[in-house]
């Protein structure tokens, strides 16, 4: 019989991907390249502070554009990309915007807030499901 703390499960084989960023860099890439390709500008990609993070930063025509970024494996078990932006998701990211704005001293910028949601294949090399839901919220 042990007292006190008990020991730490072992580190993650740092060998092991996490599949879970590499799916989040998957959607990020493949919605960057959805926005290019609509003639956005992308001006920041996963931009840190201490209120969270902003996935994409783009600008079109003079507005600018903060997009949530959710992605899903057709696994079944955690309901749809789009689902995942919730109440407390959209006032994180608008929390961390007012954050960017203040921060980069733009105060006198039009803002919309996006979501692009990208629903992976089975096999990662067949085209993803992207949708891009402007002025989400």
């Amino acid at each position: 019989m042990t007292y006190g703390r008990q020991p730490r499960p072992a580190p993650r084989s740092s060998q092991r991907p996490d599949r879970r960023r590499e799916t989040g860099k998957l959607g990020e890439a493949a919605a960057a390249e959805l926005l290019a390709s609509k003639g956005y500008r992308i001006v920041a990609r996963n931009w840190r502070c201490r209120t969270g993070e902003l996935d994409l930063i783009a600008e079109l025509a003079g507005t600018l554009v903060f997009v949530e970024v959710r992605t899903r494996r057709p696994t079944g078990t955690h309901g749809t990309a789009k689902e995942a932006v919730d109440a407390w998701k959209q006032r994180q990211v608008k929390e961390t915007a007012q954050y960017y704005l203040y921060a980069t001293k733009r105060y006198d910028v039009k803002v919309r807030f996006d979501v692009i949601a990208v629903e992976l294949s089975e096999q990662d090399k067949a085209a993803p499901r992207i949708d891009h839901i402007e002025n989400a919220f």
